[in-house]
């Protein structure tokens, strides 16, 4: 492995770091490769083949362009084009000063990407995992600089999202912590830390009261538009639980639970109504269908789907 002559402790000193890497080109991983463009960085996306890596671009580019609409940067399209690489080998990652793994939330997926990316990363290059449960010290286990390596768990939808959990391993470097810190702040989010516990702060709250939600909804307690309805005019949440799953994904939110369930126990057991929809495919707003309809997300699949 090649090194660019930069210390751990001097990435991101005055703002993120200018080579960035993100694996996964979904709804997150697209929201945190535009957080870094956006902040001036040099950035590498990359996907699992080409056609996952064209829907990638295409979907990163009508983010920054809605960004660009809403005057959130001064530079034109083209000029943050010039900034993306958009590919499928993780070789690209090989000059990255910290690249961001945004992969689903399986165990086994995570800790293969994160070995295929450490092999090809330079000595001082930081990695990091967007995982939103999974232990950081269990991946960390799996990889040869664990020092190198923390949680940025960030929030959908993340351009509007205040907010990025930094989650510290057992391993993790004190310097890599605090330039996360600096890192969030240079993004524009405000950076909470936590030490790694399942769940971390942030997802093991949100899930419990999603999750209520969602067995209020299966007893019949209240309509899904007024359990909402209840947490945003009483509690002042900015979205109601139920409407949130359907923006994270009920698949997601399933895993989650899922692991959970099996580290802190009973009170994380997945709804069976939360099972019944991701078996029948309803997902939330990326399938057009999950506690609600989502209109526009049909037309565009249906659409699609016609064109192939």
């Amino acid at each position: 492995m090649t090194t660019t002559g930069l210390e751990i402790g001097d990435r991101g000193e005055d703002g993120v770091p200018d080579r960035v890497g993100v694996l996964g080109g979904g709804r997150m991983g697209a929201g945190i490769a535009h957080a870094f463009l956006l902040a001036g960085a040099h950035l590498t996306l990359v996907e699992r083949n080409s056609l996952e890596a064209d829907a990638a671009r295409e979907r990163l580019l009508r983010v920054i362009a809605a960004s660009i609409t809403r005057g959130a940067t001064g530079e034109t399209l083209a000029e943050l084009s010039d900034r993306l690489v958009v590919g499928v080998d993780c070789d690209l990652f090989g000059d990255r000063d910290l690249v961001v793994e945004a992969i689903p939330e399986q165990l086994e997926l995570k800790v293969d990407a994160l070995r295929r990316i450490e092999a090809v990363l330079c000595d001082s290059a930081a990695l990091a995992s967007a995982t939103s449960s999974i232990s950081i010290n269990a991946l960390a286990a799996e990889l040869d600089r664990p020092a190198q390596f923390l949680g940025l768990h960030f929030f959908n939808p993340v351009p509007a999202s205040a907010l990025v959990e930094i989650v510290v391993g057992t391993f993790t470097s004190h310097e890599l912590a605090a330039d996360a810190q600096a890192w969030a702040v240079a993004l524009g989010k405000t950076p909470i830390t936590v030490s790694d516990a399942p769940g971390f702060a942030s997802s093991r709250l949100g899930l419990a009261l999603g999750l209520e939600a969602i067995r209020m909804l299966e007893d019949g307690v209240a309509s899904a538009e007024d359990i909402d309805a209840a947490m945003v005019l009483g509690y002042k949440h900015p979205v109601g639980p139920l409407k949130l799953t359907d923006l994270v994904g009920l698949d997601v939110r399933l895993g989650i639970a899922e692991y959970l369930h099996a580290q802190l126990g009973a009170r994380f057991e997945p709804p069976a109504l939360l099972r019944r929809l991701v078996a029948e495919g309803k997902l939330g707003r990326k399938s057009g269908q999950g506690f609600y309809a989502w209109p526009e997300t049909s037309r565009v699949l249906r659409d699609a789907r016609s064109a192939r």
